[in-house]
């Protein structure tokens, strides 16, 4: 038995820091719309800032990760979805 549990934990995928980061961008901005529909729905005060806190997260929250991402290929030396494409980056070496 001992052997069967051994190969089903060593077939489970490890999740890399770029999936946690992917997983906790997602939670915050599910978290921001449904802040800001609660804070609407009970009538808040606030719910305009809260409203736009939401929109600025929708742009803001995706560029961190993407940035994220970039400096992690960046300092791995790893080719990530981030870098420009390969063709682009051969044109240009050909170029110079």
């Amino acid at each position: 038995m001992r052997g069967n549990m051994s190969q089903s934990d060593s077939n489970k995928k490890k999740v890399s820091s770029k999936q946690v980061v992917a997983i906790i961008g997602i939670v915050l901005l599910v978290l921001l719309y449904v802040v800001a529909l609660i804070a609407a729905i009970v009538g808040n005060p606030a719910s305009n800032h809260i409203f736009f806190a939401a929109l600025y997260g929708t742009v803001v929250i995706p560029v961190m990760i993407w940035i994220y991402t970039w400096l992690y290929g960046k300092i791995t030396g790893k080719h990530t979805i981030a870098d420009a494409p390969l063709e682009t980056m051969e044109n240009g070496d050909e170029s110079e």
